[in-house]
This record gives structure tokens, sequence and C-alpha cells, in this order.
């Protein structure tokens, strides 16, 4: 065998939770540690970790992406009632990726791994969709309130000068619940300059949506703040590019994309992208067929799963059961990291071992060895159904023949 590919700089290695967690381990023991020398900063963000560490561990994690630039995270669960009790949690921690978006201050783009012998859902869709997702703010940095009975809900804001701002949200004449969320300026505009920039990159339109009919504050500032970005610093550029950019209501633009053919960047505030990266993915195949990069406004770079932990195949592993679970998008998260740090240590042989790896998982798929999340997607005639481990092994075999 060839000798290993070294490392300059480490990888931020951020462990998660459950059945990716299984997938995280294998994929090292069997597609990256024969190869490389792996030189990572681990951090363990599996749930029992945050608790221990009354969620320090996450924030670490974050910081230390400032500092080496690229990241690597595995999926991880973001506790609900049943978990706080499952897992014994002090609290209900909040969102993992969110607090980590927070610390960045990033855009998600998230994009379909395409291969030929899984056709999408939407029948006139040839070409990818990216989703920019804003990674800041809105209901992943919201304050709740449960109303128990009658009273008035008020939004008040007191500015440094002792200036007191209010207006009642509701008169409540009985139980409800409230919600309050904020966004910066400063963060939106970041969010517009990442979506252009990304655009530019890749020659790609980009679709910015919000619901500024509705959202007459709120959303209105997303909208202004791109135009005004546009307008002043990209409008010169996107024409010389012959590419475009414009500005519709979301569910104008989810009309539009449904016709479309693809081949698009659209640009969703936070919990739009949630959603719509989900719908994206589910209609190209599988949300294990998706890749996802946080990119910060410095150039940090956080490559993850886009999907969950895989709850219901982690029992049945805990079971001893043999699962057959999709590792494409734990594997495209590895292979966008180890890319982007080649690209920035300037190891050429990290990169095209990384474009190597993904070129060897696609073949795997279109040549009909499958997991079984794929197996009514795939149009190949003779179909082999494999477990999660044989999977990998399969990408393997295919892996050496290129090396």
């Amino acid at each position: 065998m060839a000798k290993k590919i070294k490392m300059l700089t480490p990888l931020v290695e951020i462990d998660g939770d459950e059945m990716t967690r299984i997938i995280w381990k294998m994929i090292k023991d069997i597609l990256l540690t024969p190869y490389i020398e792996l030189k990572t900063e681990y951090y363990d963000l599996g749930l029992e970790c945050r608790d221990k560490t009354e969620d320090k561990v996450t924030e670490e994690s974050a910081l230390a992406i400032k500092k080496y630039g690229v990241g690597v995270k595995c999926a991880t669960i973001t506790a609900n009632a049943d978990r706080v009790k499952e897992y014994n949690l002090k609290q209900m921690w909040k969102s993992p990726n969110g607090t980590i978006r927070a610390i960045l201050d990033g855009t998600v783009f998230r994009t379909p791994i395409i291969v030929d012998s899984i056709k999408p859902f939407v029948k006139t869709w040839r070409k990818p969709i990216t989703i920019a997702r804003h990674a800041y703010g809105d209901i992943y940095r919201n304050v709740e309130y449960r109303v128990k009975g009658k009273g008035k809900a008020e939004l008040v804001f007191t500015s440094d000068f002792g200036e007191v701002s209010s207006q009642t949200i509701h008169a409540f004449d009985g139980p409800g619940v409230i919600q309050g969320m904020h966004n910066l300026d400063h963060s939106i505009q970041s969010f517009a300059r990442a979506c252009f920039n990304y655009a530019l990159d890749q020659k790609q339109d980009l679709w910015f949506s919000t619901k500024d009919t509705i959202s007459k504050d709120y959303d209105h500032t997303f909208k202004d703040l791109f135009q005004e970005i546009y307008d002043n610093e990209y409008k010169d550029k996107f024409a010389a590019a012959k590419i475009e950019y414009f500005y519709t209501l979301i569910d104008d633009v989810v009309a539009r994309v449904m016709r479309s053919e693809g081949g698009m960047i659209w640009a969703c505030k936070n919990y739009d992208g949630d959603v719509m990266s989900d719908m994206v993915a589910s209609a190209f195949g599988s949300l294990a067929m998706m890749t996802s990069v946080l990119v910060s406004p410095e150039g940090y770079y956080e490559y993850e799963a886009a999907h969950g932990t895989v709850q219901r195949h982690y029992y049945k592993h805990l079971k001893g059961e043999e699962t057959s679970t999709n590792s494409m998008a734990t594997l495209f998260a590895w292979t966008g990291a180890l890319k982007k740090r080649g690209e920035l240590d300037g190891i050429k042989a990290l990169i095209d071992f990384a474009h190597k790896l993904e070129k060897a998982s696609i073949q795997t798929i279109e040549e009909g060895v499958i997991t079984k999340d794929l197996e009514d997607l795939s149009e190949v005639k003779h179909k082999r159904i494999v477990s999660t481990e044989n999977f990998l092994r399969e990408v393997n075999e295919r892996l050496v023949a290129m090396l």
C-alpha cells in the first residue's frame, strides 16, 4: 500500500449521537485512517457529554473551528421532553447546530448528491437545487412563554438611553403561548454576501424569498438589506457572470421551483431553509443524499450531515440486529472537509483522495449496491441491498481500484 497522506493542520472533528455515531467510526476505520494520517482535534457532542459539560463542549467545538478553519460534524440529538427523560438530562439543551451556527454566524449551503440511477420525484428537475439557509436567529434563538390564563402580552424595547417602546402583542382571554424572535442586521448582511458570493462562485442564479407582505418589519428587513447589498456591491458582477438575482414571496418561489429544471441557489431564512432543504433532499431521493456546509463570513467551514441521528436504526443496532443505513451524507461531510483542508493547506493528494472517495461512493450506488432506503428509488434492474457496514466496504473496494 502507498504511504499514508499526511495532514498539516487538524480538522475539528465533532462526534455525535446514535446510529450516525456508529457510522462515523465505521467511515474513519474503513475509508479514512487506512489512507490518511488523520489529524483532528476531537470534540464529543454526544448528548451525555453535552449534559455533563452543561453544553460547554458545543461552544468549545465552534471556537475550535474558528481557530483551525475547518470542522466536520456528525449528526446530533436536539433534546425534547422525551429525550430529557430518556437520557436523564439536567435540562432541555438547545440545538447544538443552532449554537455552532450562532457562534460562526455563517450560512448553510445544502445540495443534493446526484446519482444517475436515482431520478427526482419532480420530473422537471434535471439539475441540483442548492438551499442557502441563514444560520442565525429566528426560532432557533427564540424566547417562549406558556400563558396560563387571562392577561396582556407586550413587546417592549428599552434603549440604552432609557427610551421605552411597547406594543400589545395580544390580550389573552385564556391560555395560549407567546414566542419572541430576533435577528441582527449584520448577520443578515453576512447572509446576503455569502449567498451572492456563492452564486458567483457556482455561476448559478440566486433566488431569495421571505413573507414580507405579512411580516412588514421583520421579513421586510431581510428583503431590503439583500436588495441594498446587491445594488451597491454585486449588480455589475452578476451581469458580468450572466446570472440573475431576484426576490419574491416564499409561496411564489415554491411554485416556481416545482416547475423549474433546478440548477439555482434558493436563499431562505433559518426555519424556511430547515424545512425546504428536507423537501428538496427528499424530492431528489433521500435526506441521506444531501451535502451540507456552513460557511462563515471570515471563511470558516463546518461540514455536516443534514439529517438526524437515525434513532430507529440505532435501537436495532443495540439489539444486535443488522441495519442498512445510508451513510452518504456523513461520508460527504468528511470528503468536503478533507477537500477544504487540503485546499487551504495546499495538499493536492488530500483533495484528490476526497474526490476519488466521492466518486467511488456514487459508483457503488450506480452499480446497484445500495442501502435499503434507496431500494424503491434506484432504477438499476439488479439491485443488491447491503448492510450499513458492507456498503462502506463496497465503496472501499472501488476506492482501492481507483487509487
